[in-house]
C-alpha cells in the first residue's frame, strides 16, 4: 500500500472527485479526513465505505475558506491521527455565467471558495508537515485554465491563480521537504456534472464535443484520475514539486 499510515485531509470529499480520491487513498492505507460543508449524509456514506473495507476515516464539516474553521479541522485531525501528511485542496465552486453578467460579489465568492480556501488550508497544515519535515500538498485546478472556457471567467481566473499559488508555494516549502503540486482534471463525468449539464440532449451534446476534442475518445471517469493523486501523494513523487499535471484524456496539451 503506497500511502500506508499517512494522514490525508481531502477537502470537498463528500462526492465526485473528492470522494473517489478519499476511497482510493484509504485503499492505499491512508487515514482519511472527509471534509465537507453541507453534505453530512454523503460524507458519512464515504466514511462508512472506508471503514467497511477496513480503513480509517472521519468526516469533518468545515468551510475551507474560513481560517478558524480550517484550523479546528486540522487540530481535530492531528488529535485523532497524530498529524497531517497529505492535503488535497479539492473543494471549489464553478458557477457558469457570461462575464459581463458576473457581479463583483459573485466574483469575490468564487475567488474566496477556490483560491483563498487553498491558501488557508495549506497554511493550517504547514506546522504539522514542517514538524515532520515531510508533506504533500495537492492543489486541484482545471483544464479550463488551458482552454479559456467561455462563460467561466471567474472560475477560469481562480483556477489560473491556483497554478500560480502552487508554483510560488513550492519555492517556499521545498527546504522543508514539502512537495506542492497541481492537477488539472478534464471534464470528469460525475454526479455533480450531470446535475449541472441538465437534460439528456445537453449531456449528449457535451459528450459529442469532448469525444471530438480529446485524444482518447471516451468520457473521463473518476477512476481515470485518482491514480494521479496517489502518485503525487506517495513517495514515488518525492522529487516532484511545483508542477501541474494535466489529466484530461489529451484534450489540452501543454
Amino acid at each position: 500500500m503506497r500511502l500506508k499510515d499517512k494522514v490525508a485531509i481531502i477537502t470537498g470529499a463528500a462526492q465526485s472527485i473528492g470522494k473517489a480520491v478519499a476511497l482510493r487513498f484509504a485503499a492505499e492505507g491512508a487515514k482519511v479526513v472527509v471534509n465537507h460543508l453541507a453534505h453530512p449524509e454523503l460524507a458519512a456514506e464515504v466514511v462508512d465505505q472506508i471503514t467497511a473495507q477496513g480503513g480509517e476515516a472521519i468526516a469533518i464539516a468545515a468551510d475551507v475558506a474560513d481560517e478558524a474553521a480550517v484550523e479546528r479541522m486540522v487540530r481535530q485531525t492531528a488529535d485523532r491521527f497524530g498529524g497531517v501528511d497529505i492535503l488535497v485542496n479539492n473543494a471549489a465552486i464553478d458557477p457558469r455565467k457570461a462575464w459581463h453578467e458576473i457581479t463583483v460579489a459573485e466574483w469575490d465568492r468564487v475567488m474566496t471558495n477556490n483560491v483563498r480556501s487553498q491558501f488557508v488550508c495549506a497554511k493550517a497544515v504547514y506546522p504539522y508537515m514542517q514538524q515532520r519535515k515531510y508533506g504533500k500538498i495537492i492543489n486541484v485546478s482545471s483544464v479550463t485554465f488551458f482552454a479559456g472556457t467561455r462563460n467561466y471567467v471567474h472560475y477560469v481566473a481562480s483556477k489560473g491563480a491556483v497554478i500560480g499559488f502552487t508554483r510560488a508555494l513550492s519555492r517556499e516549502l521545498g527546504a522543508d521537504n514539502i512537495m506542492v503540486n497541481c492537477i488539472t482534471p478534464g471534464a470528469v463525468l460525475t454526479e455533480t456534472e450531470l446535475e449541472k449539464v441538465g437534460s439528456k440532449e445537453a449531456q449528449e451534446k457535451a459528450t459529442e464535443f469532448l469525444l471530438g476534442a480529446q485524444a482518447i475518445p471516451r468520457r473521463q471517469q473518476t477512476d481515470d484520475i485518482v491514480g494521479v493523486f496517489v502518485f503525487l501523494a506517495s513517495a514515488d513523487s518525492d522529487f516532484v514539486t511545483g508542477q501541474t499535471l494535466n489529466a484530461d484524456g489529451g484534450w489540452m496539451m501543454h
